[in-house]
């Protein structure tokens, strides 16, 4: 298993854990700052990405120059997004089921265009 991927596994207990804030948490379990406010920033930018009017919260210039941040700033986002798109998807057995239908009948137009 990588070193991020550990550290992602390792937030997740945190996150599972307690009262404290995911920030307060993640820097009792001694994550340096640094990757603590990337994960921050990638985290709520991968939720906000899974709607349809996403907006990204990142320093660019940290992410550009220091490292820990750009690795906590992926980290957050990929857990995050991940996290919200299948909340999103159980949370919406009405949109599951039109998506579906929609799926099919794309299926369907697109079989009967290549029998022609």
């Amino acid at each position: 298993m990588s070193r991020s991927h550990l550290a992602v596994c390792g937030v997740l207990v945190l996150a599972l854990s307690g009262c404290q804030s995911l920030r307060e948490e993640m820097l009792a379990a001694n994550y340096p700052p640094t990757f603590v406010d990337g994960f921050e920033a990638g985290c709520s930018s991968g939720r906000s990405a899974a709607s349809p009017l996403g907006r990204y919260t990142k320093d660019v210039a940290r992410y550009l120059h220091e490292p820990l941040y750009a690795q906590g700033w992926e980290d957050g986002f990929r857990q995050c997004e991940s996290n919200q798109r299948d909340y999103d998807w159980r949370e919406r057995p009405d949109d599951q089921r039109r998506d579906q239908q929609w799926r099919r009948h794309v299926d369907q137009a697109m079989a009967a265009a290549l029998r022609r």
